[in-house]
């Protein structure tokens, strides 16, 4: 009886052992049941509430922009302070940051709300990517905001207001960026002194090969500014020479001007320091041109026509430059109204302390609004001549592309120059992608006869 129960017991424990123990068989080839065996656990996904690697602090006092302004809208970009006044909800703040590549970066900003314990919500959004985070204290401090995914290029960060505890949203001076997409380094004004500038853009400009060595007492050239890419504080300047600009501007929705410069020979950005023998002299002027003086840029003597030309009409502009035999150049801008078929005088200037014919042709295209920076302008240079003192009329074939310092030191860098189906062109401002190195030159086969004006005919 013991050794049945023993029997008995025996086969139990190997029912028991084949239901998930260990294997009862005896075969050589192990042919028993291998249970599955459980995963390791997995530690709880920690959230990521910091920087990691390189981080780079982005200034909206240089970088940043009001691109939908409310009605009567208060938000200012001041420098260095950042975004202040902020006090609608459809205002859109919109930075812009150049990535070297694609990927994931790492977002939070510095701000501060008016007053301790308020509860503001800002909503920050990078295509259709958004989150939400609440501005709560008086001090400034840095308010974490998370993930996004972006392109290669320029990338536009906007922020809007969603809730206020009182009437404004907050102050906000800095954007801090990480990530593997920052790797290699972001373009952004990260300089002080060039904050206004970059937020103005970088300028650029077509400098003309003159197809001679013999003295040149005109400039001829057409611009033609295709429909749409004439925002407020746009200038293209057409006949651009060694002593001044000339050309055409668009000062605000309502006034456009036809602008005539000549720089003194006496280097102040302080018009009121230029002694009385380097001044310009105003020779003459055309009906209703206003003429007087300029600075913070140089100075000298300056001439505009209040004009609404009109984007997508070819204009001309024709500049005159020759020595007076007394030490002084005399430059005279006429332009011509296509509008009405004829050309009118601009302004006549002496230049003291010069001799010279007309030198350092060239065109170039800037915005003098640093709230619009971030609109995209350009325009077609078009069918350039020069003539010569002795009286022959050259074709210019060749320009090259060069830009300004802003772009130099890569505080901004979308500005492009190049040559298309009509001649040449300039492109600047609106954060775009497109490249050309600077110094590339360009040439355009231009088959057009040379301009017929009547010279002795002019105004």
């Amino acid at each position: 009886m013991i050794r049945k129960s023993i029997s008995q017991i025996s086969q139990i424990l190997c029912i028991l052992l084949i239901l998930g123990i260990s294997s009862c068989s005896k075969t050589a080839t192990g042919t028993g049941v291998t249970p599955t065996p459980k995963p390791e656990p997995k530690p709880p996904v920690q959230e990521q509430t910091g920087h990691q690697g390189s981080q780079f602090n982005i200034p909206l006092a240089g970088n940043a922009f009001v691109t939908s302004p409310s009605t009567g809208f208060t938000e200012t970009i001041a420098d260095p302070a950042g975004l202040k006044n902020w006090t609608s909800s459809n205002t859109v703040i919109s930075t812009y940051v150049k990535f070297p590549k694609a990927g994931k970066i790492r977002i939070s900003v510095l701000a501060k709300a008016a007053a301790e314990g308020e509860n503001n919500s800002v909503e920050l959004r990078i295509g259709d990517q958004k989150k939400s985070f609440n501005i709560n204290s008086a001090t400034q401090k840095e308010y974490m905001i998370g993930d996004f995914n972006v392109t290669a290029g320029y990338v536009k960060i906007d922020l809007q207001g969603v809730r206020a505890s009182n009437l404004y949203y907050g102050e906000l001076s800095e954007m801090i960026i990480s990530g593997d997409a920052t790797l290699g380094g972001l373009t952004y004004a990260n300089k002080t002194d060039f904050y206004y500038w970059a937020r103005r853009g970088p300028s650029c400009h077509l400098s003309y090969t003159v197809p001679t060595s013999e003295n040149v007492n005109y400039y001829y050239s057409e611009i033609n500014v295709p429909v749409g890419q004439d925002p407020v504080g746009s200038y293209f300047m057409a006949n651009g020479f060694g002593e001044g600009y000339f050309g055409f501007q668009v000062n605000s929705t309502s006034e456009r001007r036809i602008l005539f410069s000549v720089w003194s020979p006496f280097n102040t950005d302080n018009p009121n320091n230029i002694p009385e023998d380097q001044k310009i002299k105003l020779n003459r002027k055309g009906p209703d041109v206003y003429t007087g003086e300029f600075g913070n840029e140089g100075s000298g003597g300056q001439s505009y026509l209040k004009y609404t030309w009109k984007a997508g009409t070819t204009y001309r502009f024709l500049l005159k430059g020759e020595p007076d035999g007394n030490n002084k150049t005399d430059y005279t801008a006429w332009f011509y109204k296509t509008e009405t078929n004829e050309w009118v005088l601009i302004a006549s200037f002496k230049r003291p302390a010069t001799n010279t014919y007309l030198k350092g042709f060239h065109g170039f295209l800037e915005n003098f609004s640093p709230n619009n920076g971030h609109f995209g302008r350009t325009a077609n240079y078009m069918n350039q001549w020069v003539r010569t003192a002795a009286g022959s009329w050259l074709k210019v074939n060749e320009a090259k592309f060069t830009v300004d310092n802003t772009y130099n030191q890569k505080q901004r860098i979308d500005a492009l120059g190049g040559a298309n189906e009509t001649g040449f062109f300039l492109k600047n401002g609106g954060f775009f992608n497109d490249y050309v190195a600077p110094n590339t030159k360009f040439t355009f086969n231009n088959s057009q006869s040379a301009p017929s004006i009547d010279l002795t005919k002019l105004p």
